[in-house]
């Protein structure tokens, strides 16, 4: 069991009602197993990973036939400095914003065949 589990998360999770619910399961264990800087919390209904307090990927779980991930730069500051080369996540994120992006997954397959990449792609997400 990861120590940056919220129980919070996690009873959200049990009475969530989604196809692809073991898959959004799996990929925030991942990730919380992956980095222990990374914390996790519930905002505006659905789970969202968060580095030094503030939110960068979130569950969009309203699709219901794929799982999608919105990544973003935080809600309160926006840096100039942002370090972060998307080119090198070419086809597995896909930007949608000059704050922001998308990962989505059609499948457990996909998410299962791209679970590892996607995590590096999150630990160098939160940290850039």
């Amino acid at each position: 069991m990861t120590l940056n589990r919220n129980p919070v998360v996690d009873s959200f999770l049990e009475s969530l009602d989604h196809p692809l619910k073991p898959v959004i399961e799996r990929l925030r264990l991942a990730v919380l197993d992956a980095d222990d800087a990374i914390t996790e919390r519930i905002k505006w209904k659905a789970p969202r990973f968060c580095f030094e307090s503030v939110d960068r990927v979130t569950f969009n779980l309203r699709p219901l036939h794929h799982v999608q991930l919105i990544f973003h730069r935080g809600a309160k500051t926006i840096e100039d400095d942002f370090d972060f080369d998307p080119s090198k996540w070419s086809g597995l994120l896909e930007i949608i914003g000059q704050d922001r992006g998308q990962v989505i997954f059609p499948s457990a397959e996909a998410a299962a065949a791209r679970q590892e990449e996607f995590v590096a792609l999150v630990r160098e997400w939160v940290r850039a």
